[in-house]
C-alpha cells in the first residue's frame, strides 16, 4: 500500500479543521475531547489520528491507564467516570450507526451529563473526528506525519 499524497481540496481540509476546532473548545474538557476523538479513531482503524491524538491527550494529562484501557472502557471498572463513559457510548454509536441511528438509551444517558450546547459540541466532535478518519484511512495515511 502507498500513500496517497493529496489529502483533500484545501477549502474542505479547512472547513473540517474548523469544525474539530470549534466543537472541542465548545465542549470545554480538552481531556475529553481526545479521550473521544482517539476511540473513535480506534473504531475506524485510524493509524494517522491515533498516532495525533494519544500525544495531544498526553500533552492534556490524560491518564496511561485510561489512553491503555480505552479500547475496553466498558470493562474498564472506575477507569472512566459517568461522564466520560456516556461520552464513550455515544461516541460509539454515532461512529458506527449499526441500527441506523442512535440508540435513545445511549442519546439519553449522555443528556444526563451534557447540556444542551455540550452535547451538541460532542456529537460534533465525534462527526468530525470520523471524517477525518475516513480521509486519513481512504488516503492510507501512515501515522508519524503530526508533529505538535
Amino acid at each position: 500500500m502507498t500513500a496517497r499524497t493529496r489529502l483533500l481540496d484545501p477549502a474542505v481540509g479547512r472547513a473540517l479543521s474548523a469544525l474539530s476546532r470549534v466543537a472541542k473548545q465548545c465542549l470545554g474538557d480538552p481531556a475529553l475531547a481526545e479521550l473521544v476523538v482517539i476511540r473513535a479513531s480506534q473504531v475506524n482503524h485510524c493509524a494517522f489520528c491515533l498516532d495525533m491524538h494519544l500525544a495531544i491527550a498526553r500533552e492534556y494529562g490524560v491518564s496511561e491507564k485510561q489512553l491503555d484501557l480505552l479500547a475496553a472502557w466498558e470493562e474498564a471498572g472506575d477507569v472512566f467516570d459517568e461522564r466520560e463513559r456516556a461520552a464513550l457510548a455515544l461516541t460509539e454509536a454515532v461512529t458506527v450507526l449499526t441500527a441506523g441511528f442512535v440508540p435513545d438509551e445511549v442519546y439519553e444517558q449522555a443528556a444526563k451529563h451534557f447540556d444542551e450546547a455540550e452535547l451538541a459540541h460532542l456529537i460534533g466532535l465525534v462527526v468530525a473526528i470520523n471524517n477525518w478518519n475516513r480521509v486519513m484511512v481512504s488516503r492510507r495515511i501512515p501515522p508519524g506525519g503530526y508533529t505538535p
